[in-house]
């Protein structure tokens, strides 16, 4: 039996840029830096948005932001242990009363 050869079969694996994206921050001693939150399952992501108006949703107005490639925020996440990055979440649970997001 002969099997059919697929010449451009792509890898599941590549990564694809997601173009320019808008990445909540946070105010550090050095600058700002990006935020990191946890998946579900407690493992550390890279959050950003295709929009600044998709970021206000999640996070409301008020969180500054910066615009950056996706090659760029991997970068910066990925040596802090955040090798996930997750793109226009839909739900971003708030902090339970009298603790507050940290940085993962």
């Amino acid at each position: 039996m002969s099997h059919p050869l697929y010449a451009e079969d792509p890898e599941p694996a590549d990564r694809v840029p997601a173009g320019p994206l808008f990445v909540p921050v946070r105010s550090g001693p050095a600058g700002c830096t990006a935020r990191l939150f946890r998946t579900p399952l407690g493992g550390r992501t890279a959050v950003a948005f295709t929009s600044p108006q998709r970021l206000a949703a999640a996070l409301g107005g008020g969180q500054p932001w910066v615009r950056l490639s996706e090659p760029a925020l991997r970068a910066l996440a990925e040596p802090v242990g955040a090798r996930a990055l997750t793109v226009d979440p839909r739900y971003i649970p708030d902090a339970p009363r009298g603790r507050h997001l940290r940085a993962a």
